[in-house]
């Protein structure tokens, strides 16, 4: 057995289909399933169903994938692992930050952090904190930008910032520092379940001891702070913001904008790799890009201790 074999094996379990994974692989169809047979002589196992159409993975080949999968993963940290010592950026990276993150932390450092990179190829998306955890532990995924901790034994965190949370009140006209434990939860919207910040808006009421009872004839549970935003708006109500969604809006909303006094609530953003990452010259090359677009608009990041409140 050899990788190509295992290459050619993966290509088809992802396309079903002889033709096409031998198109992937840049080699003819004969000498694709040639290929495949010989591994299959060799271990005695059948991993597809050629009768099928599309193709299937017999119960038994559904194993021997999972663990070539394995494999060619790590044969991939192998390569990167090379390119580490040679001190070579190049190659593939993945990135993928939450939606609370994605909209106002992207724009700051990705064109930067790109082009000292020409020989990168990055590939950057929105997902979900569970999602980016998922494809970080199946090693799917290089690196995340989330709010941590999230206490996982296969997965390494690394604090970037700090990012107080301010209340944007659409009723107001006058705004001044308020106190977390005196803010008014009546009209407060939330994001939906799923996204942390909603978690850590009611763990911050919950510690004050505040209760979330709308006074609105419904209730709505926004998909992204966009839709959050303008729902806010639309109906005179409040809600929380990360201090970064609040950086770019209009003059006239800013006015709307209450920061809190002393402890002021704030969620931790860090960037979260597996444990067998072996890509640390990008990694640090990443963080340092992220450090140097926020300093510039977030003189907070460096309070700790009594001055800033984790929710």
């Amino acid at each position: 057995m050899n990788i190509r074999q295992f290459q050619y094996i993966l290509a088809v379990a992802e396309n079903r289909h002889f033709e096409k994974a031998a198109d992937q692989c840049f080699i003819s169809q004969s000498t694709l399933s040639t290929m495949i047979s010989k591994f299959e002589d060799e271990i005695g196992i059948r991993i597809f169903d050629r009768k099928k159409k599309p193709v299937e993975v017999t119960s038994e080949g559904a194993a021997v994938i999972a663990q070539l999968r394995l494999i060619h993963r790590e044969i991939d940290q192998l390569n990167e692992l090379t390119k580490e010592i040679k001190g070579e950026i190049k190659g593939n990276l993945s990135v993928s930050v939450i939606p609370t993150i994605a909209p106002f932390l992207l724009p700051r450092f990705l064109q930067p952090f790109a082009t000292r990179c020409p020989d990168l190829n990055i590939q950057v998306r929105e997902e979900t904190t569970s999602e980016i955890l998922r494809k970080i532990e199946s090693r799917e995924l290089d690196i995340g930008i989330i709010s941590i901790p999230v206490d996982h034994k296969d997965i390494v965190e690394e604090k970037l910032y700090d990012e107080p949370f301010v209340l944007y009140d659409a009723a107001t006209t006058k705004t001044q520092p308020l106190h977390a434990g005196d803010m008014d939860t009546s009209n407060l919207c939330l994001l939906e379940e799923g996204h942390c910040m909603r978690t850590q808006v009611i763990n911050l009421c919950d510690a004050h001891k505040m209760k979330l009872n709308s006074t609105l004839s419904f209730e709505y549970k926004a998909g992204s702070i966009d839709s959050l935003m303008r729902f806010v708006k639309a109906n005179e109500a409040s809600t929380l913001l990360p201090y970064l969604a609040t950086i770019d809006l209009p003059e006239e909303e800013r006015q709307k904008l209450s920061a809190f006094v002393e402890p002021v609530p704030y969620r931790t953003i860090g960037l979260v790799v597996h444990r067998h990452f072996v890509k640390r010259t990008v990694f640090d090359l990443l963080k340092q890009s992220i450090l140097d677009a926020v300093k510039k608009v977030l003189p907070q990041m460096e309070l700790e201790g009594e001055e800033l409140r984790p929710v």
